[in-house]
């Protein structure tokens, strides 16, 4: 496996047969304590900044991750997979970072349509080994159209999860969402950025850098898994 700069490692895991491979990035700080399987949204890949950056901070917490393209990505196509592929790919996801975990727990999620693929794709077959789930900007909706209908499943998932959402998130509206956390009962919970949008950018007006912020979402990650590693 190649170093890259970052510290990350390439990887690769077969999705299936017809679909082929697709690559990855892990990257393991020492004494890791746990692991994030990490799927990008559906504009940009795992290299996104974002989602480099919060694998660093949480590297620096003691997370481990593994990030890894879906197949349209990997092609450089600009339109995602159909849904069948996409939880196929995050299915495989998983099973490959049982290889990878060296016994650590190990936590799903992703940035806004790879956090909602990997939530159905555990609500289709749930796995023993994920402790949890995270969301960095859960897709409730398009923008402009409110709804919960992209939500119903989560109902049926019996792990933890995390929302971590912008309060200015056009694809989310706090008024769907917080009733929909509720549903889910205690097993759900939602942390707000405050002034962040859909990729947790701050306003200049607000005072806060991106950096700031981002800070305070791997503290937060890294503390909720810690509380759930048993």
């Amino acid at each position: 496996m190649a170093e890259k700069r970052s510290g990350a490692k390439e990887i690769q895991f077969v999705v299936s047969e017809t679909t082929g491979v697709v690559s990855g990035l892990l990257l393991k700080p020492e004494h890791a304590i746990s692991l994030l399987v990490f799927a990008h949204g559906a504009g940009a890949g795992m290299r996104h900044r974002f989602i480099e950056d919060l694998s660093q901070k949480l590297a620096a917490l003691g997370v481990a991750s593994m990030r890894y393209q879906f197949p349209y990505m990997e092609k450089r196509v600009k339109r995602p997979d159909s849904e069948g592929v996409l939880i196929a790919t995050v299915q495989a996801a998983l099973s490959a970072a049982e290889k990878y975990s060296d016994g650590m727990p190990i936590f799903a999620g992703g940035k806004s349509m790879g956090g909602r693929m990997t939530s159905l794709a555990l609500a289709k077959a749930p796995h023993n080994k994920v402790k949890g789930l995270i969301f960095f900007g859960f897709p409730l909706h398009a923008p402009g159209a409110p709804s919960a209908e992209r939500g119903k499943h989560l109902a049926d998932l019996q792990v933890p999860m995390l929302f971590v959402q912008g309060s200015r998130d056009a694809l989310a509206d706090l008024k769907l969402l917080k009733p929909l956390c509720a549903e889910v009962g205690g097993r759900a919970e939602l942390f707000i950025v405050d002034g962040g949008d859909h990729s947790l950018h701050m306003a200049k007006r607000s005072g806060r850098t991106d950096n700031e912020v981002l800070d305070e979402v791997a503290a937060k990650t890294s503390s909720w898994m810690a509380a759930r590693n048993a």
